[in-house]
């Protein structure tokens, strides 16, 4: 039996937090400060103590410490105590890890369509996969455009989950305002009865996974560090939630040339949704400004020309990032893929109020055209850290931080997932912010 003390930690967590004070001649509380502080400066240019280093694990945890990637869906009480015990052993500056992928039980009874995952569809050590379907088709742009709730639920989600496919057999909801007696008959039918019975057990399911999954957030807090990320705002760009969720990427992809205008109105009218609905940053928690991680999938040099990203990407994406700015939020879009052609975009930003993630731009190019305007983080290649020695990662490392990380501006990170990489490797990385300054 796990026991409390009087200041509401277990007697592991205060065991832990004796060691971390022993060590540092801090407490938590301090270190976590002083953690937040680095990244702060960071991010508003002003050079830090030493550059911040942060750590984006994904599966890594589950391969550190000997599990399958599958716990990460059917095991959240180990996939979050995997995550802790990978962040208090490699001691970054913040890190990012999701307390859990989702439920492997739920979406087992839910079945979507658009992704596969360990454990479930997939083997227990092979990373998820999104699925490219289309779950609009082109011609159904102007039924989205005029009701697109109705559009989601008739359409899209029967296709997106096996489960949801009854939904198809609905009217359309506005032909249900004078009174449901036209469709309450449906539901006896085996197939609704079968679906309610489902969402019903896909719901315990998923209580019972928020409560096994517990507060990771606030027990790396106890431990004095802070997640990169938070929860909030209004996303990223526009294109990709259309090209991700509804068109596929190969049919968004061809709307560029055949229904621009369309494409671009759908986009237009889930950004204006997604900003009606968002919330302003909680400035009574911790570690404000809030900030946001926004992975870009579509946007980059191989999936579109200069000349599209400004006329289908940038628009939607900078009124994305400079309302979550407006929110009291730091955007950090992760820019997938290579942006080495579309960096000055970011000059529109506010200083210092963003951080653009990069994963296979040329960093050095981006410092030169970026300092003194937006922090830059990125971009230890995951190749690097799987494959290579530490003393290869130390040098990369060594050069990104005495070059990139003159006058501030920078945050030393891995490129893109590293699952597969060497805990040497990852800790080589995390050292060389400590030891290496501009």
């Amino acid at each position: 039996m796990t026991t409390k003390s009087e200041h509401g930690f277990s007697e592991e967590e205060k065991r832990i937090r004796d060691a971390i004070e022993t060590k540092y001649k801090k407490s938590p509380e301090a270190l976590y400060q002083e953690r937040e502080k680095r990244v702060r400066d960071a991010i508003e240019l002003r050079e830090p103590d030493r550059v911040p280093v942060s750590l984006r694990m994904v599966y890594f945890p589950a391969r550190y410490t000997g599990l399958p990637y599958s716990t990460a869906y059917y095991d959240p009480p180990a996939w979050r105590k995997a995550i802790l015990k990978t962040i208090l052993d490699f001691e970054p500056d913040m890190y990012q890890a999701s307390s859990g992928m989702s439920s492997g039980r739920v979406m087992d009874i839910l079945r979507p369509t658009q992704t596969q995952w360990p454990g479930g569809t997939l083997p227990d050590n092979v990373s998820h996969q999104a699925v490219d379907i289309e779950c609009m088709k082109q011609g159904e742009y102007d039924l989205f455009l005029s009701d697109p709730t109705d559009f989601t639920l008739r359409y899209m989600l029967p296709r997106a989950y096996g489960i949801l496919g009854p939904l198809a057999d609905l009217p359309r909801l506005a032909e249900s305002a004078q009174g449901l007696n036209g469709i309450t008959a449906l539901f006896t039918r085996p197939e609704f009865r079968a679906m309610a019975k489902k969402l019903l057990a896909a719901g315990e399911e998923q209580e019972k996974w928020v409560n096994e999954s517990g507060n990771l957030e606030a027990e790396a807090a106890g431990f004095g560090f802070p997640p990169q990320s938070h929860f909030g705002g209004v996303g990223g760009a526009p294109f990709d939630m259309i090209s991700d969720f509804y068109r596929g990427m190969r049919g968004a992809m061809m709307d560029m040339f055949r229904v621009p205008d369309k494409l671009l109105a759908a986009c237009e009218m889930m950004l204006d949704w997604r900003i009606k609905q968002a919330k302003p940053a909680n400035p009574q928690l911790p570690g404000n400004p809030k900030r946001l991680f926004l992975a870009l999938h579509r946007g980059a040099e191989g999936f579109m020309s200069v000349k599209q990203f400004e006329k289908f990407y940038w628009p939607g994406l900078k009124k994305a990032l400079m309302t979550n700015i407006d929110l009291g939020y730091v955007p950090m879009p992760f820019c997938e893929g290579a942006y080495g052609d579309r960096l000055e975009y970011f000059l529109e930003l506010p200083k210092g109020k963003a951080v653009t993630h990069f994963d296979l731009t040329d960093m050095f190019r981006a410092k030169e055209i970026l300092k003194d305007h937006v922090c830059i983080m990125g971009n230890v290649p995951s190749s690097l850290l799987q494959v290579g020695t530490p003393e290869d990662v130390e040098d990369y490392c060594r050069k990104l931080i005495t070059v990139c990380g003159k006058g501030g501006g920078l945050i030393l990170t891995n490129g893109s997932s590293i699952d597969e990489a060497r805990p040497e490797n990852v800790k080589a990385m995390i050292e060389s912010a400590q030891k290496y300054n501009p």
